[in-house]
């Protein structure tokens, strides 16, 4: 289980690394945002230097309507000290590094913004 914190507007964050193709590892915040159907977004600048295999172009539907394209490539996180090699999406202006709802099929989250609590933990 993972401890995470809230942001000023009570976002949801949690850490995660990012290994890159060289095993190099980043450990960073991510915003859990269950708008987004999929694992993990990041913006195009940030993604270059990790040396994920590039998959193909994808169009998702955005929360504030319309479509936008994303570069799929498979990449390398570990959550809660487990490794998983998953699909990413990149794209321009994405504002944080997000992780989806996806996340929520394997993992129980808890949020309790009155007591602070919030946590990501295995089923």
């Amino acid at each position: 289980m993972i401890q995470g914190q809230f942001g000023e507007d009570d976002e949801l964050f949690f850490e995660i690394e990012l290994i890159a193709g060289d095993g190099l590892e980043i450990v960073t915040e991510a915003m859990l945002d269950t708008g987004f159907s999929g694992w993990l977004a990041i913006d195009n600048q940030d993604i270059v230097g990790f040396d994920w295999v590039y998959v193909r172009r994808e169009a998702m539907r955005m929360a504030q309507g319309g479509d936008s394209t994303f570069n799929l490539y498979i990449g390398k996180v570990r959550i809660d000290g487990q490794e998983f090699d998953i699909p990413v999406h990149a794209g321009d202006g994405v504002p944080e590094i997000l992780i989806g709802r996806k996340w929520l099929r394997n993992r129980q989250l808890l949020v309790d913004i009155e007591s602070g609590v919030l946590t990501l933990g295995k089923n």
